[in-house]
Order: C-alpha cells, then structure tokens, then sequence
C-alpha cells in the first residue's frame, strides 16, 4: 500500500479537496449520485464529471470507459477514491444517514472499484453510521467490500 502522498498532475498541479489547497474542483469525477439529487446539475458543471448510480447499473462498461476519459483528461499521476457507502442501495446498505433507493448493489461496487484500485494510491471509506447497525453486518459487509475491491490499491501506482 503507498505511504503518505500527495496526487499531483504530470504538470505539477496539486490536486486534493481545499480550494488553495491540493485540489481543484474541476479535477473530481462524482459516481453513485441519484437521478433526482438536487445538486446534480451545479455538480455537472462544476467537477470532470458525474455519472448518476443509474447509469452505473444499466451500462457499467461505459462508466467505467467515462471515469477513465475524464480522469486521463486530467493528467494525474494517480487519484484518491473517496467512498461514501450510501452510494449502495438501502436494500444492502440501510445503517447511513441518507438511504437513498437506486444505488448500487455490492457487486457492482465492488467491480467499479476493482478496474479503479490500481491506479490509485489511496482510499477513504465513509458515512456508515454505526448507531443504525446495531447487529454489524452492515459494518461486515463494508469491511467485505472493501476488502474484495481494494486489495490492489496502488499497485500501478506503486510502479517505478
């Protein structure tokens, strides 16, 4: 797994998430919103990209091929995946804040984020609330997911 580093553009542009920080808005691909999220459209014109959870499930293939065009378009040396659990469906992922339906299935996820783990050099998971899983199974299959879609994190990037 790569230590501590930060993703800069081949260009040497710092890329993370504060304004001035190490990140542009610009340089972010969204995947896993709903189709009636309000945001949707500010975010459409704000970030690289954002791919609705729908178009995830009906054409995974040309997800994938958009996520790749819009990140190659940003000339990094590698990216960040940030995973807020609620992009599962409330069917498989009840214990988050907002359980919205028409997310993905575990399956799904854990296939997009599989071709995505190589080439990045690192991963935060997010938003399970444990005060709504109160047996941990969905604690477990967080753990699952993770565990199956990130066990090549980095290796690319890891790479002279």
């Amino acid at each position: 797994m790569p230590g501590n580093r930060s993703v800069r553009s081949r260009s040497g542009t710092r890329t993370t998430g504060r304004p001035g920080s190490w990140s542009t808005y610009n340089a972010k691909v969204h995947v896993g919103c709903r189709d009636d999220d309000e945001g949707t459209t500010e975010a459409t014109q704000t970030l690289a990209a954002v791919i609705p959870a729908s178009q995830v499930v009906s054409d995974p293939a040309g997800s994938l091929s958009l996520i790749r065009k819009a990140l190659a378009a940003q000339d990094l040396e590698g990216y960040w995946l940030h995973i807020d659990v609620d992009v599962l469906d409330p069917a498989f992922m009840p214990a988050v804040d907002s359980p919205d339906p028409g997310g993905l299935n575990p399956q799904q996820l854990i296939t997009l984020l599989g071709e995505l783990a190589a080439d990045a050099v690192g991963a935060a998971v997010c938003i399970l609330d444990p005060d709504l899983d109160p047996d941990g199974s969905c604690a477990q299959l967080v753990a699952d997911v993770t565990y199956e879609a990130l066990s090549g994190l980095g290796a690319v990037a890891d790479r002279p």
